[in-house]
């Protein structure tokens, strides 16, 4: 009887001391630098949500476009999401509840169904990083520098850009890219992550991509 061939990808991890070289199965980028999208498959149900409704519509189409861009240039894709404190929640009911019911955010959420060659991390707090499996995946990637986009810019992507800073990642917010709860609160998280996290802020279309993966490996062509 032949042996029944394994998938790599779900070995097991023999125990010798050295880390697990399939941790993200078959894919190997080789930019240090990562795009990770925060929220932005949300149901956005909560009060005084007008603002950040309209908001995310239109800061939609700048992250797909930055999307598209990042993996075009070798970029890993990493959606980190919130499970708004339901502990049963996985990666599809996630997605279910955020696109398949009528909430304020479904139209937004639409547009955001994450990809076979894109990570998704589940985040039970504002920030991105806390109780989460990002540390180690952004360790094994072996990234130096994350772009952060997403809502909300005054809670959650602030947060979450707190947590790098104090892990010494390099800090790219494309203000295009960022809404929060109003335009006052926006400005203010901006201000703060550019002045305090050293945080470069400009448009998304200003982002220098030859700059971004200089120390790039991979084979692909840079693309502007």
């Amino acid at each position: 009887m032949s042996e029944e061939k394994k998938d790599p990808t779900f070995s097991s991890r023999k125990h010798t001391g050295e880390a697990q070289k399939n941790l993200t199965g078959n894919i190997n980028p080789k930019c240090p630098t990562a795009l990770v999208i925060i929220d932005m498959i949300n149901d956005l149900n909560f009060p005084d949500n007008e603002y950040i409704v309209e908001q995310g519509k239109k800061i939609a189409e700048n992250i797909l476009k930055l999307r598209r861009k990042a993996k075009e240039n070798g970029l890993p894709v990493i959606f980190c999401n919130d499970n708004w404190g339901s502990w049963t929640s996985d990666v599809t009911s996630i997605i279910d509840h955020c696109t398949k019911s009528k909430h304020p955010g479904s139209e937004m959420s639409k547009l955001f169904k994450n990809e076979e060659d894109e990570y998704f991390v589940i985040k039970p707090k504002h920030s991105a990083f806390f109780s989460t499996t990002l540390d180690v995946l952004l360790q094994h990637l072996q990234i130096k520098t994350l772009i952060l986009v997403g809502v909300a810019g005054n809670i959650c992507v602030l947060f979450t850009a707190n947590d790098a800073y104090m892990r010494d990642f390099a800090l790219i917010v494309p203000k295009d890219c960022i809404a929060s709860n109003s335009e006052e609160l926006n400005n203010q998280a901006l201000g703060l992550m550019e002045s305090v996290l050293k945080a470069k802020v400009d448009s998304s279309d200003q982002i220098k991509w030859k700059d971004i993966c200089e120390k790039c490996t991979s084979d692909k062509k840079i693309t502007d």
